[in-house]
């Protein structure tokens, strides 16, 4: 027997997906900037001088790259306040999470786009007596950028999706909205549907400037 779909009854929750949308939109934003200050930090790290630094950038990247977000959310949420006394609301716990887990993912762009850059320019920068750290400022960022901008767009929209996740810990994401509507209307199927057809609309754009942005690249180059 075939289902019969009644997406009708979903109109009236319409509010609840906007909010949720929202609200997924808005952590995505906050993540993604911050995950990227951090990736900075680790993925300069992973090429100093410092083999102590080296190590500590290493750790990080490794550590949350292995663990499954999942856990790395519910960790930060229940296991932390009990180590520290450090309680974190849900919305601060999946941005804390989130943010150093795409950081360790930007960290290896940001690393690999500054290792591509030829090193002899480098040399020509400290040649004429720039500092390391005016070198990397003013010749080898600007030509790196160039070049992480599509790995760090597609890392944006994977960051966009993981946002789902935060739903375990009551966040009101788009997700969690939808399960709301879903144990109130048990209509499932309609729901679901429509929560992933939002995060297409959504990204359907996004990935078409990533596309975009890799064919000019590969162009220039």
């Amino acid at each position: 027997m075939g289902y019969t779909w009644h997406f009708d009854v979903i109109w009236g929750y319409r509010w609840l997906f906007l909010t949720g949308t929202a609200v997924t939109i808005g952590l995505t934003i906050a993540i993604v900037v911050l995950g990227m200050a951090v990736g900075l930090v680790a993925g300069i790290a992973q090429i100093s001088r410092s083999p102590v630094l080296r190590w500590l950038s290493w750790a990080y990247i490794e550590m949350f790259r292995l663990t499954p977000l999942l856990v790395l959310l519910l960790w930060f949420y229940y296991a932390l306040p009990i180590l520290t006394g450090i309680k974190l609301d849900a919305l601060t716990a999946a941005i804390v999470t989130l943010s150093l887990y795409g950081g360790s993912f930007y960290a290896e762009v940001i690393r690999g786009g500054i290792v591509s850059i030829e090193p002899g320019q480098s040399e020509a920068g400290l040649a004429l007596g720039m500092t390391p750290a005016r070198v990397m400022r003013r010749i080898v960022l600007p030509q790196a950028i160039k070049r992480m901008i599509p790995p760090l767009m597609n890392q944006s929209i994977i960051q966009f999706k993981n946002t789902s996740l935060v739903s375990v810990l009551a966040v009101p994401d788009l997700l969690y909205q939808g399960q709301v509507a879903a144990m109130d209307t048990y209509r499932a199927l309609e729901v679901y549907t429509v929560v992933a057809a939002i995060y297409v609309v959504v990204l359907l754009p996004l990935t078409a400037i990533v596309k975009r942005a890799e064919k000019q690249l590969a162009q220039s180059n």
